[in-house]
């Protein structure tokens, strides 16, 4: 029988402004704090191969814009503002 959820494989990552991932780390996410739109696009640019999936803050996806659906990138998911 075939598994109805799919998986994803690898390190979770959230990525974003410390009020708003910094409570993921107690679920075990790699919690990655970027305040600046700068700062997120350097960590974005830095994920490793073993990055599965990226849960991203509101303001961490806007500044990220159309580069995570670049091929290639990580699954993502936007928190809700």
């Amino acid at each position: 029988m075939n598994d109805p959820i799919p998986r994803v494989e690898g390190v979770v990552v959230a990525l974003g402004d410390r009020p708003a991932v910094g409570a993921l780390a107690l679920a075990g996410v790699d919690v990655r704090v970027a305040a600046s739109p700068d700062e997120v696009r350097a960590v974005w640019d830095a994920l490793g191969p073993e990055v599965g999936l990226v849960v991203l803050a509101p303001a961490a996806a806007s500044a990220l814009g159309a580069r995570v659906d670049d091929l290639g990138s990580p699954l993502t998911v936007v928190m809700p503002p």
